[in-house]
This record gives C-alpha cells, sequence and structure tokens, in this order.
C-alpha cells in the first residue's frame, strides 16, 4: 500500500463515505465509488460536490461503478448497518485481492461479520465522528467543525494502518491509529447508545433528552459503561455525561434522523448488540433492554 497514491473504494457514497470520497480524491488518490447505477451514473457525471466549512466548498471527480472490479488497497465500508449484508455483493473477496476492508459502522458487531467473509488481516474497523449528510446524490454538506477518524485492526499490520492513516490525515479529517479494537469499538457504542436510544425514542433533540429525560439518560450511561468494561472497553458514565452535556441542544442522532425519514432504524446494530454483549457477560439492563422494546413496539 504504497503511499503517494492509493486506490481506494468507497461502498455507499453518502455522507460519511462522499466526504472521505471528495478529499481523498482531493488530495490526488484513485478513488471508485460502489453504489446503485442511478447514483454511479451521477457522480461518474458530476463528481462528488462538498459544501464544508472546515474544508471549503469544492467538487472532486471520482469513478464509480456498480460493484468492485479490480483489486484496491482499502474498501471504505460507509453504508448503514441495515444495507450491509446487500452491499457487500457489490466486493467480491475474490476481486478485492489484498485490499483492506474499512468499515465504518455504528456497531461492534460488524467486524467478526466481516471476518467471516474475507481474510481476518484484512478487516480494519474504523470509527468517525462527524455530521455529513448527502442532500442529493454526489453532494454532500458537512456541517461540524470537526471530521476525526480513529482506524484500529487487531489482525491488521500496523504499517498498513499507518499509511491508511496518513492519506486520511493528508486529506483532512483529523486522524489517529489506536492499537485496541475492543476499546475503540466500545467507545462509539459507549457514546452512541444512550444518545441513539433516547432521541429517536421521545422524538427530540439532545438538549430536551438532557433536561427532560435526565433520569434514563444516567441510568442508560451506567448501564452502557457496565458492558463497555465487561467487553474490555471504557467505562467513565460522568465522562459520557459531561460529552453528552457539551454538545448543541439541537443535536440529533443519525438514528433520530432515520426515523424522521421513515427509513429503516440500526435499532438491532446499536441496541440489540449492547442488550445481547451484556446477555454474554451477565450485565443487568433493564432500561437499555426497555427502551428497545418500546421502539419496536413503535414499529421500528
Amino acid at each position: 500500500m504504497a503511499h503517494d497514491k492509493l486506490t481506494v473504494a468507497v461502498l455507499g457514497p453518502g455522507g460519511v463515505g462522499g466526504l472521505l470520497a471528495a478529499l481523498l480524491a482531493r488530495t490526488g488518490h484513485r478513488v471508485i465509488c460502489l453504489a446503485g447505477e442511478t447514483t454511479a451514473d451521477t457522480l461518474r457525471t458530476t463528481g462528488i460536490r462538498v459544501r464544508s466549512a472546515r474544508f471549503g466548498d469544492f467538487t472532486a471527480d471520482v469513478e464509480a461503478a456498480t460493484e468492485l472490479r479490480e483489486p484496491v488497497d482499502a474498501c471504505l465500508i460507509t453504508v448503514k448497518h441495515t444495507a450491509l449484508d446487500a452491499a457487500l455483493a457489490r466486493v467480491p473477496a475474490s476481486v478485492l485481492g489484498d485490499g483492506l476492508l474499512v468499515p465504518f459502522l455504528n456497531s461492534v458487531e460488524h467486524p467478526s461479520l466481516l471476518r467471516s467473509r474475507y481474510r481476518l488481516d484484512q478487516v480494519a474497523p474504523a470509527v468517525i465522528r462527524v455530521e455529513s449528510t448527502r442532500v442529493a446524490p454526489g453532494v454532500i454538506e458537512h456541517t461540524s467543525p470537526f471530521a476525526e477518524v480513529d482506524l484500529t485492526g487487531d489482525p491488521v499490520s500496523r504499517e498498513r494502518l499507518d499509511t491508511l492513516a496518513a492519506a486520511f490525515a493528508d486529506a483532512g479529517p483529523t486522524t489517529r491509529v489506536l492499537d485496541d479494537e475492543a476499546a475503540a469499538l466500545w467507545a462509539k457504542m459507549s457514546f452512541l447508545a444512550p444518545f441513539a436510544l433516547l432521541t429517536t425514542r421521545y422524538a427530540l433533540p439532545l438538549g430536551d433528552v438532557r433536561s427532560r429525560h435526565r433520569d434514563e439518560l444516567t441510568a442508560l450511561v451506567a448501564e452502557t459503561a457496565a458492558v463497555s468494561r465487561a467487553c474490555g472497553g471504557p467505562a467513565d458514565p460522568a465522562q459520557a455525561l459531561a460529552r453528552y452535556d457539551a454538545f448543541p441542544p439541537g443535536t440529533k442522532s443519525s438514528m433520530q434522523r432515520d426515523a424522521e425519514a421513515g427509513r429503516p432504524l440500526e435499532l438491532d446494530a446499536i441496541g440489540g448488540a449492547l442488550l445481547r454483549a451484556a446477555e454474554r457477560h451477565g450485565v443487568s439492563t433493564p432500561v437499555t433492554a426497555r427502551l428497545v422494546r418500546e421502539l419496536k413496539d413503535a414499529g421500528h
């Protein structure tokens, strides 16, 4: 994986994938976006247009196809968990070759799924902190003043992770490589699960959840921290609450936005995965279980 020019596929060029694709293409890497025929045609014709206070307004030319047809250095997986199974048909293992698979997914269970289909040492899970939205095919609005990427992958060679991290960092996002995969994924889950479940359950932005459902937020943070600790992740409930309190009050979770738009929710990938991990380790999670049940009963 030579750092000077990488070939990177992006499976699902939406808010996150489209932003990363455009940033990498702008810095001279070859980018192949994998999407449905209509989106692929649009991207081939118009490129990806980005509107960003942090990275500027620009258009980047990318290649596009409905499935991977040649080996790449890395394939970023930036679809929703609900679309993962179908989307992976666009990335045949026999074609991927030696390339890294880099999933940016809201869960802790997807690495084992991917490693059952591809080589163990090819799967390099990533976490991104960003607010970025696809407002139309090939049009991305990046609204957060930050974009931060953590790369990890216990069986993956450090040299390969460092090379990809350098490419991300040169393209714009603040990027680091973390040694402990479980800790990296559970750090994300510990923050995401309470935020997603409560904002979606009550159809309220984070500020209203903080003030009107504080007891539930506190309980959910404590439960999630206990599961994270049991799974080898970080556990600092006070720090988690402080992070929520620091966010702008109008902040919504991606799960809440999916609910508002009538899209399938990542309820099983987030709430379900948390409950399954709790059961495996004998951790009591009554508030989480109730919220997941209520969301399911509401038709989610």
